[in-house]
This record gives structure tokens, sequence and C-alpha cells, in this order.
């Protein structure tokens, strides 16, 4: 079943909607307004969080919307996007509805002060109102903007009416400044879910093409572990070979964008001779032909090999993954496959340098990450489910809360 289809059979596909407390239940009405749209309402206190918010709940979620542009590209730049996104635009009818509205106040709009907005878009909104634009300051949106930098550009010119994407930036100056913060327009919501809405769509359908795998082991020992870390299932097949089914999604992730194949050496350290063959189609049958092809083309290779075959003839050889600490792994594969960013699971790495041998407790993770401590156990049962942690036991915290989890990172 597509996932149109399964919308219109009532199985709603989950937005995040991240953004400053008066602006996530707007944008998310807006979104619940689309029939088979259920939206989750992440709010912060500043943008710098979104972030943190974006990796706790990235498993809940198939897109994120962002009610501006800089919580979506502070979320990016930290690589905390495994979703489709997108963010909602205040350009053009947004920012014409505010000209209306500081007009009304008796503002003179030809004498503003303007962030985030690119120059480009304030100038063509100007020109549409038959506005003059000699007297505007901007200040467009670039990458190492902050709030901090925002604020310091409205107060040190002069003194005209302040227009400004950022809720923290309307915090700071509405004492002492005349400021106005744009909420997004229905339709700019409307808009920005809807290329939401295709693109994860088309990821979902991609996602959902079949994979199956044909393994010849002597060992049995492992497979099951392998294919329920593939989000799959293991059986018996035609001469002693195994059947692996998946889909496109786990299998992606798990070897690095179709470049390695880590299971190869773990079946590989307990057995003389392991043979995959991955076949990747639009139905079981497609991709058990190419999953045949793909076998034996491992055959011809030698004792230890895997294949993934796709359509139009293309095969790829999926080299062995080395399976030893993460340092030597790949950090982006593996925060895609978890859910985490790559710069968190470079702290976790540095937190687990500085333990040794010694296992941590969620409050120590907690601490050395500078996160809330319920945030910490979500993370290190996500990295639990992908076999990159394990627990090894509980230490009484010495008040009446719950045990502290023992961890031992295996990254």
């Amino acid at each position: 079943m597509t996932e149109t289809s399964e919308r219109e059979a009532g199985v709603a596909i989950v937005i995040g909607v991240v953004g400053p407390h008066d602006l996530v239940d707007q944008v998310a009405a807006t979104c619940e307004e689309q029939p088979g749209v259920s939206a989750l309402r992440l709010d912060y206190d500043h943008e710098s969080q979104a972030p943190s918010i974006v990796e706790a709940h990235a498993s809940a979620v198939e897109g994120w919307l962002f009610t501006g542009i800089v919580p979506y590209m502070l979320t990016r730049d930290a690589e905390a996007l495994t979703r489709p996104a997108a963010f909602v635009d205040y350009s053009g009818a947004t920012l014409l509805s505010a000209l209306v509205r500081l007009q009304h106040q008796g503002q003179d709009v030809t004498h503003l002060s303007i962030d985030t907005l690119s120059a480009s878009d304030v100038t063509a909104t100007f020109a549409e109102a038959g506005l003059p634009t000699e007297s505007l300051r901007t200040l467009p949106y670039w990458p190492g903007m902050t709030s901090r930098k925002a604020i310091a550009f409205h107060r040190r010119g002069p003194e005209h009416p302040v227009i400004t994407c950022l809720s923290s930036v309307h915090e700071a100056l509405r004492d002492d400044m005349r400021v106005l913060r744009l909420a997004p327009s229905v339709h700019s919501v409307r808009v920005a879910l809807r290329q939401l809405l295709l693109t994860a769509e088309g990821q979902a359908q991609e996602d959902a093409q079949i994979a199956l795998g044909l393994i010849e082991v002597r060992n049995e020992d492992g497979l099951l572990r392998e294919a329920t870390a593939l989000g799959g299932t293991i059986a018996a097949f035609r001469g002693g070979t195994h059947l692996l089914v998946t889909t496109r999604g786990p299998l992606h992730d798990a070897t690095g964008g179709f470049t390695g194949l880590p299971m190869l050496g773990r079946l590989a350290a307990q057995n003389d001779m392991v043979r995959v063959g991955f076949g990747l189609g639009r139905s079981a049958a497609e991709a058990e032909s190419l999953a045949r092809r793909a076998l034996a083309r491992a055959r011809r290779i030698g004792d230890v090999a895997a294949v993934l075959s796709l359509r139009a003839d293309t095969d790829i050889v999926l080299e062995s993954a080395p399976t030893g600490p993460a340092a030597q792994q790949n950090l982006s594969v593996i925060a895609r496959r978890v859910g985490l960013s790559v710069p968190t699971l470079e702290r976790l790495l540095e937190a687990r340098d500085a333990a040794g041998d010694t296992p941590l407790t969620t409050r120590e993770i907690a601490d050395r990450l500078a996160i809330q401590q319920r945030t910490a156990r979500r993370m290190l049962h996500r990295l639990e489910l992908a076999g990159l942690a394990e627990r090894t036991g509980n230490l009484t915290s010495g008040s009446s809360g719950r045990p502290l989890t023992l961890y031992r990172l295996t990254l």
C-alpha cells in the first residue's frame, strides 16, 4: 500500500512542528487541516534548542516542519536531520501583511529595520506595495547569523521600527524598541507543508522497496541478530540458503548508502564461507530474481563476498566494513542509522574514551553532553537498539529516584 493510499485509509503521517511556543500551535493547526496529517507539537524557548529537540524525537515523525528558516538551518548545520524537512517562508504575503498592520498603527513603513529576510524579497514586496526602499535596513539570514547578532544590528542603527522573524530578538527588544515579529500566514504554511509532504511521500515510497537477501553460510549463529538489525526477518530457503527479507530504507542505512556490508565481516569471523546476494525491487518476484543474480556473482567473486543487484543490470559489490571502534567507521552512516547528529556521536566517543573501561551512567552521559537526563536515556536506548551500547547493570542513585542504568558504549 502506498503512502497516499495509507492516508486515505486513515493512517496519518506525523509531522514534527518545531518553533517558539506561540507559533507551534498555529502552524500545527494549519497542518492538521490537511487530511491524513497529524502534527507533533515541539516548542522551544530559544531557536538554539531546535537541534536537540529534533534529535530527541527523530523516530516519532516522518518529516519536520520548522516555523522559520533559522531553526531549520541550525538543525541542518548540526547534521541532526534524518527525515525530510522544510521551513515556513515569511517573505511575500507575510511581510506585506505586517506592513499593513504597522500602517494601521501609524508607523512609517518606509523606515524599517528587517532581519532574516533576503534583501531581494524585501525589495520585491515593497515594490509590489508601491513603497520606496531607500531608507530600509536589512540583515538577510546567513549561516553564521545568531539572535545576538540580529539584536546588535537593530540596536546600532537609527531608531526605525523593527521587523524580526526571531522570537528571541522580539523578546530582547520589545521593552525598548518598536518591534513586530512576523507570524507565518496560513498560505505560507500550506505551501511549506505541501512541499514537505511531496518529499516525505517520495522518500517513503522509495524506502519501502522490497529488499531480499539470499545468504549462504554454514554457521547460522548470528543470522537472526543481523536480520533484526536490518529491520527484517530470516527464513530457510532452498538448498540450505537463507532468505533475509527487509526494505530499502534499513538496507541503505546499514550499508552506508550501499557502500559496505558490516554483517559480512561479522559472519566471516565465524565462517570460512559467507556469500550474500541482495536484490532490490518493486515487487517480491523482482527482488528475488535480482537477489539470485547477486548471489551468483558473489559466488564468482569468492568464499566471502556480498553483492547488491539493482534494476537496469546494475550490480554493486559490498565490501566488508570494519566492525571495530567507531573512530574507524563513517560517523555519518551511524548518525543516519540511529537518528543522532555527528557532533553528538563525537561527544559520546569523547565520553567513552575518557571513561576507559568504566561503564557510564545516564547521569554522567547527560552531564558530559550538557543535556537533560531523560534525553540521555532516549539517546542510549536508541544506541542500544542499534547494537552500539549495552547495559551492564544499575547503580543506586542514593535518592528515592530511579536507579541509574550503567551503559558501555560499543560505538
